[in-house]
This record gives structure tokens, sequence and C-alpha cells, in this order.
């Protein structure tokens, strides 16, 4: 048996492990990304974290596969990554394929995330659907006829950096008022902390908490907690029934850390899509959680990987 290394590299954590051809995954590794250092102390991460999980296996391995947020060109390199700008520019294949003698194979993260849905999650039965990752920033991968979609420059699946609010909040991409800025991790915390700052009642913990804590506190009916999750399910509702109308999907999957709050984040999600779609692609449209959760960024890294 031979395995594939299968990197998933997000703006909080990096997760990765070995996988077989089937979709057999093994020792599984997480780490926290050291965002804000600079590029030679990333890579050097990211290269000790690949021996890591090398030295893990006792047979051989035979690609290295890895998902990294931005947009990422065709030969492997970082075009721009608003999360982890210290990357941009950086041929990351070139790098890594010279370090380890390997072949290897650089995708945008929420694209790999979309393969491992298509392949082994919830896409399996799906001919052509959407992922929305909602964690640190919000992604988006397209697998369309079972192919995935990337566009001509790697550049697709943008969904994170569509506008949502005109003249809104300034967004990492040297934008305003993207979808990023109001529904991923970070904007939802953001908010929920904004209106505890103005006074309001909430059974929230004063300083930081996590989204996990958000949705457990607004299943528990806290109005404000309520209110900022609502918020955000009528964001992603705007986008989703622009892409419904734009490519009447059979689904789209909702995937990462936020998406633990999906039963939470549905009733605005739907009250958009109602207002905003056409009724055909609204009929067909599915709006589901992924099913592979951690292993879904790791899965589509490495299965590309051949």
């Amino acid at each position: 048996m031979t395995w594939r290394v299968g990197i998933d590299l997000g703006g909080t954590n990096c997760r990765g492990a070995l996988v077989d051809t089937t979709g057999l995954v093994s020792s599984i590794l997480c780490r926290p990304t050291p965002a804000t250092a600079d590029r030679s102390y990333l890579v050097a991460f990211l290269g000790d974290f690949i021996h890591e999980l090398i030295a893990s296996s006792e047979t051989e391995i035979s690609s290295i596969g890895l998902g990294v947020p931005g947009v990422i060109s065709a030969d492997g390199v970082v075009t721009v990554s608003p999360n982890l700008p210290q990357l941009n520019g950086f041929s990351l294949r070139s790098h890594l394929a010279k370090s380890f003698s390997l072949p290897v194979y650089v995708a945008n993260d929420a694209n790999a995330q979309a393969w491992g849905e298509a392949v082994c999650g919830a896409g399996r039965c799906f001919d052509s659907f959407a992922v929305i990752t909602l964690g640190t920033g919000v992604g988006g991968g397209l697998v369309l006829h079972r192919q995935l979609w990337t566009g001509h420059d790697g550049a697709a699946g943008e969904i994170g950096h569509i506008m949502v609010e005109e003249d809104g909040l300034p967004c990492g991409c040297g934008a305003k008022g993207c979808l990023e800025q109001y529904a991923s991790a970070t904007a939802l915390r953001r908010r929920a902390q904004a209106l505890l700052a103005t006074g309001k009642k909430s059974l929230l913990p004063a300083g930081d908490f996590s989204c996990a804590t958000l949705f457990s506190v607004a299943r528990q009916g806290d109005l404000l907690a309520s209110q900022v999750v609502e918020e955000g399910g009528r964001r992603l509702g705007q986008v989703i029934a622009g892409l419904a109308n734009l490519l009447n999907l059979d689904a789209i999957l909702l995937c990462g850390g936020v998406a633990q709050g999906f039963d939470l984040l549905l009733p605005g999600i739907k009250r958009e899509i109602v207002a905003r779609c056409f009724d055909i692609p609204q009929r067909r449209l599915q709006i589901l959680p992924g099913r592979l959760r951690d292993e879904a960024g790791i899965l589509g890294s490495a299965l590309l990987a051949h």
C-alpha cells in the first residue's frame, strides 16, 4: 500500500494525514498555523509538518497534496492569499517538490474540500454543486458535471469576496462589504462582541469566545447570539441565491467550523433564497452540511495529488 500526504492549511489550524487511494485516512495531525509569522518561518513550519507525517508511515509515500487559502495558479504558485499574505507570489509546489523529491499538488483550500466531498462525502450523489467553507475566512469550490471548476487562472469560486454590503466593512482582499466580513467565524464573533459592547444583555462571556460557544448560547434562546447567527445566515443566503440563479446547482454544501451551526444558519439562508431566487433553480437546490468535517480538505488535497 502506498500513501499520499494530504494537508489542509487554514488561517487558524494546519491539519494533515496520510490518505490511500480509496480515501482511507491515517495518522491525523493538527497544529496551530503560525499565520502571523513571516514567509520563511511559515514555509519551514510546513516542511516540518510534512516530515512528521511522512515519518509516521511505514510504507512508501507517493505524493503530497496541499490545500491553501487563496488563488493558486496551475503551476502551484500562491498568486494571492488574503489570509496568509506572506505566501503571495510564492511557488509553493516547486519549493516542496525540491525539498521532498516527490510530486506535489497545491490547490485552493475550498477547492480541495469540494473535491473531498465530491469523492467521499455529501457531494457523491450530485452532478453539480458548490461548497462554501466557513472558517477563519469564507471560501468556495465548484464541482460542475463532476469536474472541479477552477477557472482559467485558478481564481474561480472566491465566494467569500462577493459583495453583500455596498461600502461595507473593509476586507483583507482590499475591497469592502465582502461576504467574508459578515459570515466567517471571525465576522460572527466580531459582530457579537460589538453588540455586547453596547451593553446588550447576553449569556455570552465577556472577552473572546468560539463560534461553538456562540451557537450553544443561541440554542439556549439568547436573543443577541440568535440575532448574530440569523444575520450571518441571511448574508449567506444572498450569495447562495445568486449562485443558484447563475448556475442552477443541485446543492450547496456548508463546510468548516461555522457549519457546526448549520441548523441555526438555515432559516436565514432560506428566507433570502425565497426572496431572491427564481422558482426553477430554487426547487432543485438542496442546502446541506458537509459530511467530512475536518477531513474534507485533507482528503481532497490528497486525492488531487495523483
